[in-house]
């Protein structure tokens, strides 16, 4: 693993994922600067990725050694109702992104989706041919042809789900913590399989990928635990102490999705990663969200 201190930039740096990265970047001593666009505050450099002569003059500006871009939009629903400033974003911007990034000599690590697969042929490793259900998983398919078309050494991070310290509104798992504590009669998902996976965990892993420089090309980090939504309701129940969660139904047939498909089980394959010798490791789910739940309030 690389040691040297170098300048490292977040794109999204106020969202779940970016929050983590550039916190793991300055735990280990790199120089860190965080983008985010509404809400940038705390630090975060407000800069519109969409703007391209705004984004090239703050990147030339940096110097980075390295770009982390965690900024896109992630909520599928939301990106079948504004399809063309969701493809700007997570299509057009990664591109130009990896296209700075070749000609100032950094490394761009882009951040996609299990969603680019289909979910009929789990696991899925890093050469298998994508087939995304949704324009979510069809703009995140783009980007990295996009990025790897412009700088083939820029490198690509697959992961699934996500979940770490934020507010509900900021993930579908972390929601559900929010779902179980109502107590409201719910059906809740117990058909489709994830594989939930902490930001901080993937933090990790995109600095290290950052910081070794990782050969060009594709790769896929993910936890190992699959869970339902409903599993994941359960989890929660037995930690908050609301005994078996009476009013969570667990609702076994296919869930038809009243925006984007959904994927049964896009399991994501880590061993590109490991032939690279990066530590796939992940923290498990209960012990992550015990401690997590039961810390003292600030």
């Amino acid at each position: 693993m690389g040691t040297d201190r170098i300048n490292i930039v977040v794109t999204g740096a106020s969202g779940l994922l970016g929050r983590s990265v550039a916190a793991e970047a300055a735990r280990r001593g790199h120089s860190v600067v965080g983008t985010a666009l509404s809400r940038a505050t705390d630090g975060l450099v407000r800069v519109d990725l969409c703007e391209a002569a705004a984004t090239e003059s703050f990147l030339r500006a940096q110097q980075p050694q390295a770009i982390i871009h965690c900024a896109a939009e992630k909520r599928p629903d939301v990106a079948e109702g504004d399809p063309d400033a969701v493809l700007r974003l997570n299509a057009q911007v990664p591109g130009r992104l990896a296209a700075l990034a070749r000609e100032l000599g950094a490394h761009l690590v882009y951040v996609s989706s299990d969603y680019v697969f289909d979910g009929t042929s789990p696991p899925y490793h890093v050469d298998d041919q994508p087939n995304p259900l949704n324009f979510y998983g069809k703009t995140k398919l783009a980007g990295e042809r996009a990025v790897l078309d412009a700088d083939p050494d820029a490198a690509v991070l697959r992961v699934p789900v996500l979940y770490g310290p934020g507010a509900p509104a900021e993930g579908s798992i972390n929601a559900l913590v929010e779902l179980v504590r109502a107590g409201k009669p719910t059906a809740v998902d117990a058909h489709q399989i994830r594989f939930p996976t902490c930001t901080e965990d993937v933090a990790r892993v995109l600095v290290d990928m950052a910081e070794q420089r990782l050969p060009g090309g594709i790769y896929h980090f993910s936890a190992t635990e699959q869970m339902t939504k409903y599993d994941v309701c359960r989890v929660f129940a037995d930690i908050l102490g609301v005994g078996d969660t009476p009013m969570l139904v667990a609702a076994v047939d296919k869930p038809q999705q009243p925006v984007a498909s959904r994927p049964d089980n896009a399991q994501l394959a880590t061993d590109a990663l490991e032939r690279a010798r990066v530590d796939v490791s992940c923290v498990p789910f209960r012990e992550w969200w015990t401690a997590y739940l039961h810390k003292p309030a600030p």
